[in-house]
């Protein structure tokens, strides 16, 4: 059809000319209705012939994207990826790994979700997140994880706060403070609440939140002082604020959780670099 000629196909193919017409009528046997009419030494399509051809058009047109399909797999293991982290990292140092890998990666879609920890967790195991950030407290059954960041608690405060003067916070300075918390389920609130029973200080909790930015951005309006992960205030991502660590020391502790069933790919492997690499340029300094 494309050639006008069995000839012409003959040439095209590299074969011989009798290997077309035996080709063809083999091919006329098999679908049982003629492909061409010969009209004077020449081959012209017949209607079952033409309509025939369209369907053979679209198969090659679906092996030419599948052969391009092959070579974006082979090139970047997938397409699309779907990422999914709580919001201590969600703001911060994710974003940056994503960027830094769609200017490698244009052509890839990226599905990115700020969740809680549980529903982090949840988008994973049920495969809907290739790849996920949560805090130690999800259930890690169904998913495979590995530890991410283990960062030290800082206490944030309005600039102009008075424990802004001292070089740490502990328990003691915060009795009588009205206090911006994590949520009661979260493994930092239990942490600080039994260093705060230890000291025989009973916290004067204002604002329970499961955001540590949420905190870091109350805090910086002057609602209260507050714990928060060190990586949500790294870089001034917020303003207005003064960050000092918090004595005794207690520890976020961030997961990576993939799917049971995940497999390694090119193109998770390269998003993963970015997020170590995002992660380990990340600077901060108590001050």
């Amino acid at each position: 059809m494309k050639a006008g000629g069995a000839s012409n196909a003959a040439e095209i193919l590299g074969i011989s000319q009798p290997a077309v017409s035996r080709a063809l009528a083999s091919l006329e046997s098999d679908v049982g209705f003629r492909l061409f009419d010969r009209v004077r030494g020449r081959l012209v399509p017949t209607r079952e012939g033409q309509l025939f051809h369209q369907e053979v058009r679209a198969s090659l047109a679906g092996l030419d994207r599948l052969k391009l399909r092959a070579a974006q797999i082979r090139e970047v293991g997938q397409g699309t990826l779907s990422i999914a982290s709580l919001s201590a990292l969600g703001h911060g140092v994710v974003p940056r790994a994503i960027a830094a890998f769609i200017k490698k990666h244009p052509g890839v879609r990226v599905s990115y979700q700020v969740r809680t920890s549980n529903i982090v967790r949840d988008l994973v195991a049920s495969g809907q997140a290739d790849i996920g950030l949560a805090a130690d407290e999800v259930d890690t059954s169904g998913v495979l994880h590995t530890v991410f960041t283990t960062p030290r608690a800082v206490c944030v405060m309005p600039q102009s706060h008075p424990l802004s003067q001292l070089p740490e916070i502990t328990p003691e300075d915060l009795a009588g403070v009205p206090l911006l918390t994590l949520a009661p389920d979260d493994t930092v609130r239990r942490a600080m609440n039994e260093a705060f029973n230890e000291a025989g200080i009973t916290p004067q909790i204002l604002i329970e939140t499961p955001y540590s930015l949420s905190i870091a951005i109350l805090a910086a309006q002057g609602i209260g002082v507050g714990l928060c992960n060190p990586m949500t205030v790294a870089d001034d991502m917020v303003r207005g604020l003064a960050v000092r660590i918090f004595k005794p020391a207690i520890y976020f502790r961030t997961l990576v959780l993939r799917p049971a069933d995940s497999t390694s790919s090119v193109l998770l492997n390269e998003f993963m670099a970015e997020l170590y690499q995002a992660r380990n340029a990340l600077s901060f300094q108590p001050a």
